[in-house]
């Protein structure tokens, strides 16, 4: 249904266009990057390579069937064998089963490809979509936090040798 490419400097063009057209449906249930985020976007792709060579963050665009651009799905501040995950599909997708999908494939990655123990998330309270799509992907409520001043929920899935597969 859907398949995890890794970001790569040729994926620039295609991933500012995905955000410029999904901006307003995102702010919808997560905080707006803001106008910098788009005018700096080339130094900003330059700096999300830069940390994935580096191996603090693994970055994917998620695509469909025909190579269109869905989403994205990223675990960042990888590091003593754990990492945050972070994702988010655009409105055509939505609803379509593209980010539980997305998520079991890059839980996948990250215990076999990356070497990953456990994997964290949050995400707002009122963002059901979301903690369905972790609740779906094994991961568990750990506990609240605050998220840019809104209630949030933290969950966490341990990856174990049966995720590779």
């Amino acid at each position: 249904m859907v398949t995890l490419e890794r970001l790569r400097p040729d994926h620039a063009e295609a991933v500012l266009a995905f955000e410029r057209e999904n901006r307003s449906y995102f702010t919808r249930s997560i905080s707006d990057r803001g106008d910098a985020y788009f005018t700096g976007f080339a130094e900003r792709h330059r700096a999300l390579l830069a940390e994935q060579d580096a191996g603090v963050c693994h970055f994917h665009l998620v695509l469909g069937e025909q190579g269109t651009l869905l989403g994205r799905v990223n675990l960042v501040d990888v590091a003593d064998g754990s990492a945050e995950l972070g994702y988010r599909i655009g409105e055509r997708a939505a609803g379509r089963g593209v980010a539980t999908a997305a998520v079991r494939e890059v839980c996948r990655l990250a215990a076999g490809t990356y070497g990953l123990r456990a994997l964290t998330a949050i995400t707002t309270c009122d963002n059901l979509a979301s903690r369905t799509v972790l609740a779906r992907n094994g991961f568990t409520e750990e506990g609240e936090v605050t998220i840019k001043g809104r209630p949030g929920l933290s969950f966490r899935r341990p990856l174990t040798p049966d995720d590779r597969a």
